[in-house]
């Protein structure tokens, strides 16, 4: 056994000890070799088209066989920045696309109302409130604007048991109705006296007059010494002739309890952005084109009630 294993033995070569060593020795610079190649590709790309926007040896702009594939790209390919668009693409604000937007509104409430005569056409408050030069001085275009538009003149339903051609005051919400029967009524703003200058109860139309004079009575002029020098000796008294400038207005209904002058009027004013306020002395203050149209409707002899303040929330 001995001698077969030492026979055997003997047929293998021993290897060199160099090359044992060069076979287990690890393979250190191979990596290193393969950056070193790519390094030197790229200096060979650099140093062949200098200057120019190159990857390697590819460049844009550059024809013939160093060209990078499909460039530069088609024209019909290129896409407008979004920032130079049409100016069709830019929306205005909304303020400012509404036509007209640049000129002013000339009214700012929509002053129309269903005329009650005309036969179901509209009729507008311009019209109604226009300037009149018929009269004996010009009566001025009302500014709708001054007072809340639910004082205009208008037509509505009126609930009430008083007769036709009867005028109503509700002093509480500056009102006046002319009572027209069927349940329909002609509803005017109107200006009521302040506190302490209120009144209620029940006066007829005693007379009407067209420009009328003003005779303050002495306490008014004892409260308001200032007006003293407005006045001037009349056929009646100290006062102030009729017109534009006269407090009293176009118009004046006077209003008498049985055989006594009560003192208390419904007139025009000079003053209509007081209208719907409480402001005068106790009498009735309308703007001038409505005083106007209660002087031709209501007549000589017409009742007139002037509800307290109680009785105008019931």
């Amino acid at each position: 056994m001995d001698g077969h294993c030492s026979a055997a033995t003997a047929t293998y070569r021993k290897l060199p000890e160099m090359n044992i060593l060069h076979r287990l020795r690890p393979r250190k610079f191979r990596h290193a070799r393969i950056a070193f190649g790519l390094a030197a590709f790229a200096a060979l790309g650099a140093e062949s088209a200098p200057a120019q926007d190159c990857f390697f040896i590819f460049c844009q702009d550059r024809p013939g066989p160093y060209a990078r594939p499909g460039w530069p790209p088609e024209p019909e390919l290129q896409r407008e920045p979004q920032y130079q668009r049409e100016p069709q693409w830019q929306r205005e604000p909304r303020w400012q696309a509404r036509p007209g937007w640049q000129e002013p509104v000339p009214e700012p409430y929509p002053y129309r109302q269903r005329d009650p005569n005309a036969g179901g056409d509209d009729l507008s408050y311009t019209g109604i409130y226009a300037p009149n030069q018929d009269e004996p001085f010009p009566v001025p275009a009302f500014r709708l604007s001054d007072v809340d538009p639910v004082y205009l003149r208008k037509s509505v339903y009126y609930a009430t048991d008083e007769a036709p051609g009867t005028i109503v005051i509700d002093p509480q919400r500056h009102f006046l109705y002319f009572v027209e029967g069927g349940g329909r009524a002609i509803r005017y703003g109107v200006g009521v006296g302040r506190t302490g200058f209120g009144w209620s109860g029940t006066a007829t139309l005693h007379n009407k007059q067209e420009w009328p004079d003003w005779y303050p009575p002495k306490e008014m002029i004892a409260r308001q010494p200032e007006i003293r020098a407005k006045m001037s000796e009349l056929q009646s008294g100290i006062g102030m002739h009729g017109g534009p400038g006269n407090p009293l207005g176009a118009r004046a209904l006077y209003l008498w309890q049985g055989n006594k002058d009560t003192l208390y009027r419904i007139h025009g004013t000079v003053e209509p952005w007081t209208i719907g306020k409480n402001v005068s002395s106790g009498c009735i203050r309308m703007i001038n084109q409505d005083v106007i149209d209660l002087y031709e409707r209501a007549p000589v002899g017409a009742k007139v009630v002037v509800l307290s303040s109680r009785t105008a929330w019931q």
